[in-house]
């Protein structure tokens, strides 16, 4: 463990960020919009004395690769200089399923830098926190535009509205409460960076008018609107979330890259839209929308 070098330092940090889901995907444009919901990831760093030796272990999915944990504690390292000084063993665990287009690496990373920083006894703001984290996604090749969407409504909770390309944040808004938002989450993975771009990308037009709706404040059509578009660009299944908007759901569409379906329904149909994604092979998460700043505990 950490000794000598650690005078002065917490040594040890647990941080946790929430989850995210797709308003308007970013893989088209380079811009996207996202939303926080109360699903959660914690990320527990302590510091060694065993300096570029980085010990991960993601215990509620131990198969996943631990890659982008390593990565985002070195870069947390290398921005103040300490990557000749320090290592760590880092542990987190989450209820968000990986791989399945609900922003588990955007959140991991979020919640692993804001532990590293603090185990470390500095501060940085928000944005900067953030922004480790998509290099640090890139660096692990988990991502094709970075996410910085999706690591921001993790982040920040509400609504946001990103360039991923220039990493501003051009809108936030705040979101009802009281509507409950539901995951079709398939048994099946798919990973981001396995995704046909060049075909993502013939349907620009169709989510550039997605994220205009999005800029209006038409935050529920415009994820309807990207949701449907991506699934018939990638060629998933977009009865699952036609069901649930007949069953009243006041929005649904495919989350990231799939292959979970989101669907956003007020408490009086969650029920009846609950049961339209039971149709469908898989399990239904029910989360509330988040307004909760990711911190540390």
């Amino acid at each position: 463990m950490c000794s000598r070098r650690c005078e002065g330092l917490a040594g040890k940090a647990t941080a946790i960020a929430h989850g995210a889901a797709t308003i308007v995907n970013a893989i088209a444009l380079g811009k996207g919009a996202a939303f926080g919901v109360d699903l959660w990831t914690k990320a527990e760093v302590k510091l060694t004395d065993e300096p570029s030796v980085f010990e991960a272990d993601i215990t509620s999915d131990p198969k996943e690769s631990t890659l982008l944990v390593e990565r985002t504690v070195a870069r947390v390292l290398q921005r103040f200089r300490l990557e000749k000084s320090f290592g760590a063993k880092v542990r987190t665990w989450s209820d968000i399923p990986a791989a399945r287009g609900l922003k588990s690496s955007s959140v991991a990373a979020n919640a692993t830098t804001l532990a590293t920083v603090a185990a470390l006894g500095k501060e940085l703001d928000d944005l900067e926190i953030i922004k480790i984290g998509v290099e640090a996604a890139f660096d692990a090749k988990c991502t094709i535009t970075g996410a910085f969407d999706d690591a921001c409504a993790s982040y920040f909770g509400g609504a946001v509205i990103t360039d991923n390309t220039s990493r501003e944040i051009l809108k936030q808004m705040p979101l009802p409460k009281d509507l409950m938002v539901m995951f079709h989450v398939p048994p099946q993975k798919a990973y981001t960076i396995n995704s046909d771009v060049a075909r993502l990308q013939t349907v620009k037009p169709l989510v550039e008018l997605a994220f205009e709706k999005a800029i209006e404040g038409k935050i529920w059509e415009a994820l309807t609107l990207n949701g449907i578009v991506y699934s018939a660009a990638s060629n998933q299944n977009a009865a699952i979330a036609i069901d649930a908007l007949a069953a009243g759901a006041v929005a649904a569409g495919l989350c990231g890259k799939g292959p979970a379906v989101t669907a956003v329904a007020t408490a009086d149909n969650v029920d009846k839209v609950k049961v339209a994604l039971q149709k469908y092979e898989g399990e239904v998460l029910t989360a509330h929308i988040n307004s909760e700043k990711a911190r540390v505990l």
